[in-house]
């Protein structure tokens, strides 16, 4: 006996075998009954959901002689049985993947003028009908605008944006559902049966969300599933076959995140990748069980969970451990990683920082009461952070330090009676305070005149330095301390600071230093930060005797590019046997 697969053996003959689309098929029974058809019908959805089979069902019964109250077709006359045993002159399917030119179309109107033999309508059903050239269209609109009386246009798409404007605006639409998992796992239930197969529900739902909505591929699975399980289709059987992760380890990567073993979870994530398991798979398909924990929380979402009865009741038990806090993060950190995943170069890295810091999301706090947040993967680094933060001080504890300890140098001469030989013990050094952070000093008002005087990025309390520098410099620190000076330099600066780039600067006589610049422009410009540049060079070649002079470089004398007229003269006076050529060879200047 023939083997027939199962999305061909159990397609539906009726409307009220077809699964999942209750309401497009009472609106066809409907049509069917009181008799008002539509010239044109357009049935679009993803695929596997049932369109072509649908076409199929309302064709043979709008031609059947002996219709059933229900608008269902009776299987009995002669249109019926024609149609059943596939001979039927009334009925014509034509796919349009591989008939899409406009002669495949001129051909199918031939068709239309001649009427039915047997029964009231000709049904054209045409396939994949997205794949139609535009010339095609342009050719098929006038017929599917204005058909015979006799002629009735069934049109199937899995893609209806490809689909033209003026032919969706002649059509009649439907739009069909992805199956949902439990209408799939009740149907794959009664193939079982039929085919008598031994089941497990939970691979039944393994398969329903293997297939992604669609019935056709859940039965192809199906069937595969059948002859790796011979007979017996079980959960472990199935992953294996489907090479599916099992989701008892989501379950267990959930758990130990919720008590903070991360060791754990590192070990358990070093075998499913041994697996063979991608770890971008796992974050996603780990994403997608903590939605379902979250969607189980709350009795009014509990409904969007398309798993199976037992899995149902799992994700509430574990919904019930889980905080609401831990579920969203999990999700934001999860759907980081994914962002990331592709680019990444080192991907099983990020998959193991995204499960620690998932791990860590429950930790409590550092310290009681100390209103920290919790702790996370920079924690780590804690000791090491503390331990260099002695070492670092800042600039004005280190001036204020040698003030203290050296009063002579600041101009402050110590008083008689505060001298003492007895050691006094180190104090902590108060922090010196300047006029010029008090608010206003005369400085600021002068920069608050001219925006454009302003101290350049590392010259901060040059002006106020009251020791004398006078370290010699050579040529090439000048032009290094140059060139980081502008490339230091803020935005609002970055045009001067390209031209000055091009610029070198020279040392006249130690310390006096020259610039020449292009024109009196750019010399303009320089001359507005003169002194923050000035500044900048006394702080870092350490001289703070250095002076900048301007000069405007001299332009060479341009020589006038002369014609070819004068060319020639000037060779003529130079060689004047170049003229007698030119005369005696009749020649004639290009």
């Amino acid at each position: 006996m023939e083997y027939i697969v199962s999305a061909r053996k159990y397609r539906p003959m009726s409307f009220d075998t077809v699964v999942g689309q209750a309401a497009l098929t009472t609106t066809l029974k409907n049509a069917v009954k009181s008799g008002k058809l539509a010239h044109a019908y357009l049935f679009c959805g993803p695929r596997g959901v049932g369109k072509t089979t649908c076409a199929r069902i309302f064709a043979k019964a709008i031609n059947c002689q002996n219709p059933t109250a229900d608008g269902e077709a009776c299987n009995e006359c002669e249109s019926c049985q024609s149609f059943n045993e596939q001979r039927s002159l009334n009925i014509f399917e034509l796919d349009a993947a591989s008939n899409n030119s406009v002669e495949h179309i001129k051909t199918l109107m031939e068709q239309t003028r001649i009427p039915p033999q047997l029964g009231k309508y000709k049904v054209f059903i045409i396939d994949e009908v997205h794949m139609l050239s535009t010339a095609a269209f342009n050719a098929f609109l006038k017929t599917l605008e204005e058909p015979p009386a006799h002629v009735i246009f069934i049109l199937a798409t899995t893609e209806k944006h490809k689909i033209l404007p003026t032919i969706l605006s002649r059509c009649q639409i439907y739009d069909f559902e992805r199956m949902t998992v439990q209408n799939t796992i009740a149907h794959l239930k009664g193939v079982a049966e039929k085919e008598g197969i031994k089941y497990e529900e939970e691979a039944l739902a393994v398969i329903a969300e293997k297939a992604d909505g669609g019935m056709r591929d859940a039965l192809s699975i199906f069937d595969q599933a059948a002859s790796f399980c011979q007979g017996n289709i079980t959960y472990q059987k199935v992953i294996e076959d489907l090479n599916v992760l099992d989701s008892e380890y989501y379950f267990q990567i959930v758990d130990l995140s919720l008590q903070n073993k991360v060791s754990e979870v590192m070990v358990l994530l070093n075998t499913i990748i041994n697996k063979g398991f991608d770890g971008g798979l796992l974050v996603q398909g780990l994403a997608k069980h903590v939605r379902n924990v979250m969607m189980a929380k709350d009795p009014q979402t509990l409904s969007l969970l398309e798993v199976s009865e037992q899995a149902r009741q799992r994700y509430q038990e574990q919904a019930q451990k889980a905080p609401l806090n831990f579920l969203y993060g999990a999700l934001r950190v999860m759907n980081q990683c994914d962002i990331n995943y592709r680019q990444s170069s080192n991907k099983r890295l990020l998959v193991e920082l995204t499960l620690i810091e998932v791990a860590q999301l429950t930790q409590p706090d550092e310290g009681a009461g100390s209103g920290r947040k919790p702790r996370r993967l920079k924690s780590l680094f804690k000791n090491l952070v503390q331990q260099s933060q002695p070492e670092m001080k800042s600039a004005s504890q280190v001036a204020a330090a040698e003030t203290v300890q050296n009063p002579q140098s600041s101009g402050q001469a110590p008083e008689s009676s505060d001298i003492s030989t007895t050691p006094r013990p180190q104090e902590t050094p108060k922090p010196s305070i300047k006029v010029s952070s008090l608010g206003m000093s005369f400085r600021r008002m002068r920069q608050m005149q001219n925006p454009k005087m302003q101290i350049l990025p590392g010259t901060q309390g040059v002006e106020e330095k009251t020791e004398q520098e006078s370290n010699d410099f050579t040529q090439e620190e000048l032009e290094l301390q140059w060139m980081s000076m502008c490339n230091r330099m803020p935005q609002r600066l970055s045009g001067i600071a390209a031209r000055m780039k091009n610029m070198n600067p020279r040392i006249v006589e130690l310390p006096a230093v020259e610039l020449v610049v292009p024109n009196e422009i750019i010399k303009s410009e320089v001359e507005t930060i003169r002194g923050s540049i000035v500044n900048t060079l006394k702080l870092y070649l350490h001289n703070s005797g250095i002076t900048l002079s301007l000069r405007v470089a001299e332009r060479q004398k341009q020589e006038r590019v002369l014609t070819r007229r004068e060319q020639f003269e000037e060779m003529v006076k130079q060689n004047p046997s170049v003229e007698k050529l030119w005369k005696v060879f009749d020649l004639e200047l290009a």
